[in-house]
């Protein structure tokens, strides 16, 4: 979805991995925004008797493996991160922001996957989650404007009511560079549509779904594009407040095909379609959960199942699979959020389906 009146969000990449800081630099959040591919937040309030530290900047750069600290041993990518300390009276807590991007994000807060987890509205339709995180430390996650916002206690301890009030305390370090950013399509955003980076293998949602290999797979659609593409795909370009904004065909140089259809709202919401000719792909039916507590549920629609996963009635974050009778299998992921429960979900999916107009048309699946 490309703004017609803000110019697309643009930020300084380093030339080569070689050019990594060794060491993270200090920079503040406002200083740092100009290196990030996604909104950077900075607390306007503190939990009682803390002060925050300033925080260090992770710069992008091509793929490449270096000796830098910080840079992740499971990848040769090197995408844009921010690190927040936050300490006071014996207490210390890490604040983490980037744009997760090389998969959805499971369950709308991968940091949190297998653990039980509490979902806390932080206002303007936002949803902050909590429970433990994958070192076994109490810990939070949220995504503001796309940014996912990872939180987690290193020493001390913290109440639910302390993190809940610090994700609402949030606010946009560079407030113009929400609405560039938000207007900026995920596929010119996104580290691993922009470079041939190692696909990552991670759960995605209540069910399981994971692409693996080594290449990156994805071919994605050019921005100027995605109209048209969709358009001779028979695929919707909006569905309720949604627009789609961003598209990919992947597969594996052979038999699998699969379609990813980026949808964002206005404020950042995102659901994202998965499609694919039946049996033509990596979604397997019917599906199996993954190992995350979840409710499920089968729905009806015009007399076909659709297998619901969701986390909270009220907030989501669901995940919903179907079959379409042109022959096609489906599936809808969307991010937590107030308008984005259980019921409105289902809405999506209904108004999805009988938009979709896939027989003779989607050549891209096969």
């Amino acid at each position: 979805m490309v703004s017609s009146t803000v110019p697309p969000w643009r930020w300084q990449i380093l030339a080569g991995a070689a050019d990594l800081d060794p060491v993270p630099p200090a920079l503040t959040e406002a200083e740092a925004q100009d290196w990030c591919n996604f909104v950077l937040w900075r607390p306007s309030a503190l939990p009682e008797g803390c002060d925050t530290a300033v925080g260090t900047l992770r710069r992008e750069a091509p793929p490449g493996r270096v000796d830098a600290v910080g840079r992740t041993p499971w990848s040769d990518a090197n995408p844009a991160g921010y690190r927040t300390e936050i300490s006071g009276g014996g207490r210390r807590l890490r604040l983490k922001q980037f744009l997760y991007d090389w998969a959805f994000p499971a369950a709308d807060h991968p940091c949190l996957w297998g653990s039980e987890t509490r979902p806390f509205g932080i206002g303007e339709g936002r949803v902050a989650w909590l429970g433990t995180d994958y070192l076994g430390h109490p810990a939070g996650s949220a995504r503001l404007a796309r940014t996912t916002v990872e939180l987690s206690v290193l020493e001390g301890e913290f109440s639910d009511d302390e993190i809940v009030a610090l994700f609402a305390a949030l606010r946009p370090a560079v407030p113009e560079a929400v609405p560039r950013v938000l207007g900026t399509p995920f596929a010119e955003l996104s580290y691993w549509a922009r470079h041939p980076a190692d696909m990552v293998s991670v759960p995605t949602g209540v069910f399981s779904f994971h692409r693996r290999g080594r290449e990156h797979e994805g071919d994605w659609v050019p921005s100027a594009d995605v109209t048209a593409f969709l358009t001779r795909q028979g695929v919707p370009v909006s569905v309720g407040g949604f627009r789609a904004e961003s598209a990919a065909a992947f597969g594996d140089g052979r038999a699998v095909r699969e379609l990813d259809v980026v949808y964002l709202s206005a404020s950042g919401d995102e659901v994202r379609l998965t499609a694919q000719r039946t049996g033509g792909g990596r979604l397997e039916f019917p599906p199996q959960r993954d190992k995350h507590p979840a409710s499920d549920e089968l729905r009806d629609l015009d007399g076909r199942p659709v297998h619901l996963g969701y986390l909270s009635t009220e907030f989501g974050a669901c995940d919903a699979w179907w079959q379409h009778p042109d022959g096609y299998d489906l599936r809808l992921l969307g991010s937590a959020g107030a308008g984005l429960g259980r019921e409105a979900f289902i809405g999506l999916v209904a108004e999805l389906d009988a938009g979709l107009r896939l027989a003779g048309r989607a050549e891209v699946l096969g």
